[in-house]
Parts: C-alpha cells; structure tokens; sequence
C-alpha cells in the first residue's frame, strides 16, 4: 500500500507572530527555526497530517520593508536548503508592512517554481503588490480570523503543491487574479444579462459576471470663488507627527488624528516632523517633510498673494488600512475642526 508523502512546508511571519516583539522589534533580523512558530503550531493541527511545517523564517516587518530584494534573496537561501513543496506567508490580515513581505516572498518562491500562498485583508497593500501573480486568500482584518485564513491557505496551497488544477477564485476561496480563460455555456451571454436585470428587477437572487465594488458618491464642493482672500489648511492622512508620536496614531488601521502647527516656519527641517504611515518607505519624507506637507510651496504662493494665508494648523492621521468608516468619522470631525477655524480651502497632499 502507497502511502502518500507528506507535503513538506515552509512558514513565513512576522517578527509580532514570532513572538519576538512589536514595532520596538520591527528591525529584528531574518531568523530561522525548525519546526512550526506562532501560528504554525495552529498550522500544523489543521494540516491534520497532510504536511509538516518543516521550518519557519521570520524578521521585522521594518526590515523587509527598507531592502526587499536583500532579505528575499537570504529568505530563499533558507528555502532552497529545506526543498519544501509549499511556501505559505503570513496570514498578514491588514497589517501593511507585513502584507508586503509576504507579497515579496512569494512572489519570489513562485519566480523559482516553488508554489506559494498568502492570506491578507482586502485592503491590505500586499493585494496590489502580487494578487495578480500569487493567490491570496481573504482574511480579515485582526488576527481574530486567524484560523479560518490558515485553513483557506492549507485548503490551496495542498492542491498546488500536489499538482492538482485550481479552478476559479469564487470556487477555491481566493482573490480573482485578473486571469479570464474560456468557457462553452449553454446560455449566450445576452440571454444571461436579461436573466439577471430581470431577476434584479423581481428582487430576485442573481450573481454578476462582473464584480463592481459599491462606494459612495461624493459629490465634488463648489471652486473657491476667490483664491487671493483664502485662508488656505493642509491636511494628511501620510501619518505625520512630530518626532515620537505622542498622540500614538498607528501606522496601519488608524481611528485617531491630531492637530499640529507649523507657525512662524517657510519650510519644514528635517526632523521638524516624521511619517509613521506603514505602507510606504518614509525614509525620504523623513528626510524633507515638505514632500509630504508641501508648507514650503504653499508659503510661497502665501507670500505672492495667490491665497490669503496659510492656517498654522495641520490635522494628520493615518490612512494605511484604514477602515471606511473611520476616515469618514475623522473626515467628519476636520471638517468641524476647519470651519471653526475660519478657513475656506483644504490642500490634501499626495501620500
């Protein structure tokens, strides 16, 4: 009697799931260890004797992110030495940073012909940064949905390394990857598009062919009428606080915000202000914070007359992850927070 090989697998995580620490960790170096970690210990039990997590690799969300190709390069020495069939990262949830490690390895274990999934929230960074060339499974937001991502990861990530064929995202449980490929229906495609605005019509059940997300319609505010008596603000969502973030606002999922001022300054110094945004290299707005809060420019048109003034005030926030509706709360309260202010304009620069 043939008894199957058992799937051999190698498990990527972070330095928090590791148990190394948080964001005082997030520049911990890439580490190896036999055998499962963290997670890979639920891992394991839901593999249920399918696979065995042969090794995990972990660092610092921070680490992977300041040199991808440098720690994917010592994370795939690791993985060669081990052979696994199956690479699984994370699950990530909505955690930016580690969303986009995950993203960087595998895609680079699939750039070797090594299968490999993850798992991250929706909105997580990660999605843009591979779902087109790796399966991600949809996990939620928080470690709370920990263990319904890892089986969704098992689920797949078994039929990849045995060879099997995947079918469709809606029938294997991961996120469409772009691909279309061709299918005989019985039904032609006019027919099926009456079907379906009928039953809409009924009230009826249908599922769309093509999947559309459903966001509210912001109608765009009147011009200023005159630029040259507008009281000028500026606000960020590019996580901007001053040197230690007193207020706390986190890097990722965000639901707080601060006010902080510029006064008396034509340009902002370097360490004047700091990003904390979790979702982008903050290294170069660090270095010159008018590339993210533009003071300098708008200190420029100020003294030329093309606005009145510039408010001294700004109000920042966090917008890596953040949830619907916190930014629509927080939206809400500058809004409040502005126009008792006196101010007439808002200048949004990009993150």
């Amino acid at each position: 009697m043939n008894v199957p090989r058992k799937i051999r697998i190698v498990h990527f995580i972070n330095q928090f799931f590791a148990g190394v620490g948080g964001e005082e960790k997030a520049d911990h170096p890439l580490t190896f260890r036999e055998g499962p970690v963290g997670p890979g210990l639920l891992l394991e039990k839901i593999l249920g004797g399918e696979g065995d997590v042969v090794g995990t690799i972990f660092c610092g969300d921070g680490l992977y992110a300041e040199d991808q190709a440098a720690v994917s390069a010592d994370a795939m020495e690791h993985i060669r030495r081990l052979a696994p069939d199956l690479v699984l990262a994370g699950p990530a949830f909505n955690a930016g940073r580690y969303g986009l490690a995950c993203a960087s390895l595998c895609k680079t274990a699939k750039e070797e012909n090594i299968p490999a999934v993850t798992s991250m929230h929706s909105e997580n960074p990660g999605v843009a940064a591979c779902r087109r060339s790796v399966h991600i499974i949809p996990a939620g937001e928080t470690a709370a949905f920990m263990e319904e991502a890892l089986e969704g990861m098992v689920r797949l990530g078994l039929k990849l390394a045995r060879g099997e064929s995947v079918g469709a995202a809606s029938d294997e449980g991961y996120m469409p990857t772009g691909a279309r490929y061709n299918e005989i229906s019985e039904v032609p495609t006019a027919q099926r598009a009456v079907d379906m605005l009928l039953n809409k019509l009924e009230g009826k059940s249908f599922e769309s062919e093509l999947v559309v997300p459903k966001l509210d319609k912001i109608d765009p505010p009147a011009p200023i009428e005159d630029l040259k008596s507008a009281v000028i603000a500026v606000v960020s969502e590019g996580g901007m606080v001053p040197p230690g973030n007193p207020d706390r606002i986190p890097g990722s999922r965000a639901s707080n915000w601060a006010k902080y001022s510029f006064k008396g300054k034509d340009k902002l110094p370097r360490g004047s202000f700091i990003s904390i945004h979790g979702g982008f290299n903050t290294v170069f707005v660090n270095e010159e914070p008018d590339r993210m809060l533009a003071v300098d420019a708008l200190r420029k048109l100020e003294g030329e007359g093309f606005i009145s003034g510039l408010h001294d005030d700004f109000l920042s926030t966090c917008g890596n992850g953040g949830g619907f509706g916190n930014m629509q709360e927080i939206g809400r309260a500058w809004a409040k927070e502005i126009k008792s202010a006196g101010v007439t304009g808002v200048v949004l620069p990009s993150t």
